[in-house]
């Protein structure tokens, strides 16, 4: 498989699903620059394609490190905040968080995205550090290296015990069934 993006990679996919929705699948490494730079190759640059050539990006609201995806997500984000009358206060916090929080990050001709300042020092990611740039669906999150690591430990664990919880609900909602 080729990568899609430079550096080390843990098989990093942008593939589409649907209608050409973009869909983020793996976990690669890669170093910022001095510039905190990271490549784009042309497959994925053409995918999410479109709107602007580019990406949006914006803290995460789930865990910390920066969020991005394509038009997509950010349309998900905007249907969510456009559900909510306005002057509701989850609606400001998303609006906050999301929205006034987010860059839109243009390719440059060398297909480079450039990380703001603002997110790298949130996240507290320089110049030469090594990231994990994380597929999760319509959507990536980038990392710091190390802190990814300890994110995808306690994930594993959630998820391992989510799923043992949500099986055992199936086999006594279907021995419950066969009563």
């Amino acid at each position: 498989m080729r990568p899609l993006w430079g550096g080390r990679q843990r098989n990093l996919v942008a593939a589409t699903r649907g209608l050409g929705q973009t869909v983020f699948l793996s976990t690669f490494e890669k170093q910022l620059d001095a510039k905190r730079r990271i490549v784009v190759p042309q497959e994925f640059r053409a995918s999410v394609g479109g709107f602007f050539d580019g990406v949006f990006c914006f803290p995460s609201i789930e865990a910390d490190c920066i969020e991005g995806g394509g038009k997509a997500l950010f349309d998900r984000y905007m249907g969510v905040i456009d559900e909510m009358p306005f002057g509701d206060p989850l609606r400001s916090a998303l609006e906050t968080s999301v929205l006034a929080g987010a860059s839109q990050l243009s390719f440059d001709t060398a297909g480079r995205v450039t990380l703001p300042e603002t997110l790298c020092d949130m996240f507290g990611l320089g110049s030469a550090d090594w990231v994990s740039v994380v597929g999760l669906g319509d959507r990536f999150q980038i990392w710091p290296k190390a802190a990814f690591e300890a994110h995808r430990i306690q994930q594993r664990q959630i998820a391992r015990e989510g799923l043992a919880a949500l099986r055992a609900q199936q086999r006594n909602a279907r021995l419950g069934a066969a009563e």
